[in-house]
């Protein structure tokens, strides 16, 4: 995935330079923001205090098991679309998480006396290469069906927080595993032109994630608002 993600920005480039093969072939370079959504797991979270080691518990018949957070947040997109026609064109953008948020949280007393509190962080980043239909296009205003394939990124962190009376309250958080998914993504999106270059384009995409096995459902949401600008003609 990190290869993939390096060149994306290379591969956008190029598809910029790339000579338009009709007078409505367009390349347009999209920044966005929006947020991402998947429900929590039914179940939870443990940790061995002698090993370390993570594990999946239920709540039923562990009573140190942790519930684990719903998939939620602010996310940022960078991507681009490249229509050799009026209607049929492809694209390519990536979407992450600029922060991370809180997936369990292990309080101090029920992982050991010893142990400072533990919490583990996520944060998820999707890319994903489309397909373009545009059934309906003015200069004003186009509508976009979107899907393809691509992957998904989901990082861990560690956050220890803990006092003792040398260093008093202290918070470390660190990077310690990734977990990476196929996924399969659709979107549809309206995109209105504010001038004849720039344009506004708010989008739904849902994400149907390979293994995603650390929320409730396989199926992931986001909406955004991308802004950009058309390079060529409409």
């Amino acid at each position: 995935m990190k290869r993939i993600c390096r060149y994306l920005p290379l591969l956008l480039a190029s598809a910029s330079c790339i000579p338009f093969a009709a007078a409505q072939s367009t390349f347009d370079f999209n920044m966005g923001f929006g947020a991402v959504q998947d429900k929590a797991a039914s179940s939870g979270l443990d940790v061995n205090p002698v090993s370390g080691i993570f594990f999946s518990c239920a709540f039923s018949t562990d009573p140190t098991c942790i519930k684990t957070s719903s998939l939620s947040g602010f996310v940022l997109g960078f991507g681009g679309n490249l229509m050799l026609w009026k209607h049929f064109g492809v694209g390519a953008n990536v979407n992450i998480q600029p922060g991370q948020q809180n997936y369990a949280v292990f309080q101090q007393q029920v992982v050991s006396t010893q142990t400072p509190g533990i919490a583990i962080k996520t944060r998820m980043t999707l890319y994903n290469f489309d397909g373009i239909y545009q059934p309906y296009k003015t200069k004003k205003v186009g509508l976009q069906l979107l899907g393809g394939i691509g992957g998904a990124n989901l990082k861990y962190y560690e956050a220890e927080s803990s006092t003792d009376a040398l260093a008093g309250s202290s918070n470390v958080s660190q990077y310690f595993e990734s977990s990476n998914h196929f996924q399969v993504h659709g979107g549809a999106g309206v995109q209105f032109y504010l001038t004849d270059k720039i344009f506004l384009r708010p989008q739904f995409d849902a994400y149907y994630i390979n293994n995603l096995n650390q929320f409730g459902s396989k199926l992931v949401t986001q909406e955004m608002v991308w802004i950009g600008y058309s390079f060529g003609g409409q």
